[in-house]
């Protein structure tokens, strides 16, 4: 009977080494085809796009001939999407923030509300970016408003929201609540425990989401193709039309001339390393702030 018994444990031990073995292969692979897809998108992009990757590009605006294959630049849309990205993650920061607040100190995590909460931002989060580009457009037209910067922002900030929140709210979720308990007992306030210790252990997420949004904003055409409009000039004003990178990127692409198609192909390179620094800056500073967390 032992000697059955052994017999039957090699055997389940050898089939889970098989498994592990075979899902450990498709780990590797998967790795492999992430990193891949990532070299030959940088390495595709780059080699379109360096006949036209000049310095002109990043420091000039578009000339009266731009799009017929004369001089010019796209610093109109480098500095326009700056803009855009930077507004929006203010405004859905200012949105996002005292909501997570509340969703974690002043909610019990698993009551409806909370739940509700959630599954909303869950829902908004899926939500493809030119349904809030078509929801723009409408406002637009009912209140009789112009294509302009303060539009644009808005509807990115609402791409953004359900993306800041939701990563705040799981990087708040992570802090002990061992430490929310200890500063009750001190007599601090729910208030006081958010902001000065919730709030502090969890800022090495908290600028992760943020970078993380803006990534995603930098790079989203949809969202202001209706919104945003388009402008050859820089944009000095809330209400003024603003050009935008993958607009600049859409326009350049659909020209019969080759010498614009390829500056899309480099503005479409300069995108992607604002997008790639966003990444690592991201990464960067995440692993410095986490040195001082509490675990």
């Amino acid at each position: 009977m032992n000697v059955k018994s052994e017999g039957q444990n090699r055997a389940t031990l050898r089939k889970r080494l098989r498994v592990e073995s075979a899902f450990k292969s498709l780990m590797a692979i998967s790795a492999f085809l992430v990193l891949l897809s990532l070299v030959l998108i940088l390495a595709i992009i780059l080699w379109k796009s360096l006949p036209a990757l000049k310095l002109s590009m990043i420091t000039r605006n578009p000339g009266s001939g731009y799009y017929l294959g004369r001089e010019g630049g796209i610093l109109n849309a480098i500095l326009g999407s700056l803009q855009v990205v930077f507004g929006a993650t203010l405004l859905a920061l200012l949105i996002a923030l005292p909501a997570v607040v509340f969703l974690n100190s002043y909610l019990r995590r698993k009551s409806w509300l909370a739940e509700t909460i959630r599954f909303s931002l869950d829902v908004l989060w899926g939500i493809p970016s030119i349904v809030y580009g078509a929801f723009g457009f409408l406002v637009m037209i009912t209140f009789h408003l112009r294509a302009s910067l303060l539009a644009g922002l808005i509807t990115v900030a609402m791409v953004e929201l359900p993306i800041l929140s939701r990563a705040l709210d799981e990087t708040i979720k992570l802090v002990p609540a061992e430490l929310s308990e200890a500063t009750y007992s001190l007599g601090a306030s729910r208030w006081q425990t958010a902001t000065r210790v919730v709030l502090r252990q969890a800022f090495p997420g908290l600028v992760t989401a943020v970078l993380m949004a803006m990534g995603r904003g930098l790079g989203d055409a949809a969202a202001v193709l209706f919104t945003a409009g388009y402008t050859d000039k820089i944009t000095t004003s809330l209400l003024q039309p603003v050009a935008t990178l993958p607009l600049a990127i859409f326009f350049q692409l659909n020209s019969p001339f080759p010498e614009v198609q390829q500056r899309a192909y480099a503005s479409a390179a300069i995108l992607t390393i604002l997008v790639l620094l966003i990444s690592l800056a991201s990464r960067s500073l995440s692993r410095r702030l986490s040195r001082h967390k509490i675990r």
